[in-house]
């Protein structure tokens, strides 16, 4: 077993499992996940009974996507009882790429045994059964307490196999409350769906879950309508690749919410393991990947979806969306510019491209790209987004009267979204401008939604700037404590005690504003700090 040295100065072999582990170990608190998997496959390699060095190895392996680590780590934990719930379908897509159908069919009972991800169970058992050669569609018992969470994926397994056994009839309904249920990832639903009918003669019903106005589906289109490629995208689903898709859909569904917990990228690491040809496993992990701050292996997750395939269009969109994270913008932007500039190009390439050159500072030319994601809707049909990042664009590239216009429009067709009364309202407070009306639409605003910091820091500060400094000064502090971090929000806070008389109040708030401040705010904050409030000094 791996253990530490007994003396404080006692020296460590830079080729021992234990020099690895610590290497691992620094690499992890580093945000270096490449030195890191190196260095722990080679510490299990030194020392593969350490528990330790076994589950860091795990979530590494998984997480970079070492299948070969990953199942060498989850046998050390399973040894001692501690493997990882994800380990268990680890070992089942193990299982089913060496067609180990009674080994799968165990895993799965140990599974639903151990309460992990039980409410799967009757999809994946119809996936071995596929593999067997003797299938049995899912049975969901409708008593167990897991059954409605169960159903939620049952149609699209129903219609995959149904279009496996040439069934049309039973599929097209299928597919239809399938895709109705999608809210993330439908996409890679619709393409596969696509494939699957148009290679058993439905080229009619694979075509209209693609609609012609949509450039993601313009390559599968075309390929439809000429009979081309449906021999490998119409290829009857596998076992593994049927239980790549459920893993692929939960990765989706429990990341749906902005989290970037590990657990969804491993679910669809290990979908990717079962199905190592498929692209939609590979989309949404390199999602995931990027949300989750891994976005040197997002890049690569994405370069892996064939740009000119079926589902290009979609792992190039991760592709940019990889590069930011990973900084490297100019490349991001290039990309993002040509997919925005195809025939057909969807609102949210336009979106995409728009809120990179918002980052880049480039507002005018991020102006036109919301602008350009407008084109397709009529008047009153425009999304209310859209036109909030059009006016945000214009206002922050000082093109205050078109941005004004534009977030007036915004405020008619939503006039009860929060976002837009305090943008609307906001900027009209920092310039002085309509303070009665810009005040009105920030009450309105925090009435709305009270436990948004920013909209009740709008409020607060926008009492302030009129006068009403009693009214301000709790609403300020109740905006602090819902964001304790925020440099702006703590700034005003700080004015607001400073003209309430709390000076000493408002140098702590103004301390806590510069923990996270930086460049003139960090120095007007230390100005302040230091001599007190003055004209100069105001919060901008």
């Amino acid at each position: 077993m791996l253990v530490l040295p007994a003396a404080a100065g006692a020296s460590v072999d830079p080729g021992s499992a234990l020099h690895a582990y610590m290497r691992g170990r620094l690499a992890d608190d580093d945000g270096a996940p490449g030195l890191a998997l190196t260095s722990y496959r080679q510490a299990l390699a030194g020392d593969p009974a350490s528990l330790e060095v076994a589950r860091r190895s795990y979530f590494q392996a998984v997480i970079s996507g070492d299948m070969g680590l990953a199942l060498r780590s989850a046998a050390v934990l399973e040894s001692d009882g501690i493997l990882p719930r994800d380990g268990t379908l680890l070992q089942i897509a193990d299982a089913l790429n060496r067609k180990d159908w009674a080994g799968a069919r165990l895993i799965v009972d140990r599974m639903v045994a151990e309460g992990n991800f039980a409410f799967l169970a009757p999809i994946m058992r119809s996936w071995i059964s596929v593999g067997e050669g003797r299938y049995a569609a899912p049975v969901i018992d409708p008593t167990d307490r897991f059954a409605s969470l169960a159903k939620r994926y049952l149609d699209e397994h129903l219609a995959l196999q149904a279009l496996r056994n040439g069934d049309l009839q039973t599929a097209r309904p299928s597919i239809n409350q399938a895709l109705a249920l999608r809210t993330a990832e439908a996409n890679e639903l619709r393409l596969l769906f696509a494939g699957q009918l148009a290679a058993r003669g439905a080229r009619a019903d694979a075509l209209a879950l693609l609609p012609e106005t949509h450039a993601n589906f313009a390559q599968a289109r075309e390929d439809i309508a000429r009979g081309k490629a449906l021999s490998f995208h119409g290829k009857a689903l596998t076992a593994g690749q049927g239980f790549a898709r459920l893993l692929t859909r939960l990765a989706a569904d429990i990341s749906s919410d902005g989290s970037t917990g590990s657990l969804g990228i491993r679910l669809a690491r290990i979908a990717a393991f079962a199905d190592p040809a498929g692209a939609a496993p590979r989309i949404v992990a390199a999602d995931l990947l990027s949300r989750g701050g891994y976005a040197a292996y997002a890049v690569e997750e994405a370069r892996k979806v064939p740009g000119a395939g079926w589902y290009g269009a979609l792992g190039q969109a991760e592709l940019v969306e990889a590069l930011a994270a990973a900084g490297q913008r100019p490349e991001a932007v290039t990309l993002a510019h040509a997919l925005a500039a195809v025939p057909n190009a969807e609102p949210e390439r336009h979106v995409r491209l728009g809120q990179l050159l918002m980052q880049e500072k480039d507002y005018r030319a991020a102006a036109s790209a919301f602008r350009a994601a407008q084109a397709g809707y009529s008047g009153d049909a425009v999304p209310w987004a859209l036109l909030l990042f059009e006016g945000s664009a214009l206002e922050q590239g000082a093109q205050w009267d078109q941005a004004r216009a534009v977030l007036e429009r915004a405020a008619k067709l939503a006039p009860n979204e929060p976002a837009i009364l305090n943008y609307l309202g906001y900027a009209q407070i920092e310039r002085r401008q309509n303070m009665d009306a810009a005040l009105e639409l920030l009450k309105k605003a925090s009435a709305l939604k009270p436990q948004d910091a920013s909209i009740t820091d709008s409020l607060g500060w926008a009492q302030f700037v009129t006068g009403d400094i009693d009214a301000a000064v709790p609403i300020l502090e109740r905006a602090a404590a819902g964001a304790p971090s925020d440099a702006t929000i703590n700034e005003h806070l700080g004015d607001a005690l400073w003209a309430a008389g709390r000076r000493y109040e408002a140098r702590y708030a103004w301390r806590a504003a510069a923990v996270f401040a930086e460049g003139e705010t960090a120095q007007r904050l230390a100005a302040k700090t230091r001599e007190g409030m003055k004209p100069e000094y105001a919060a901008r």
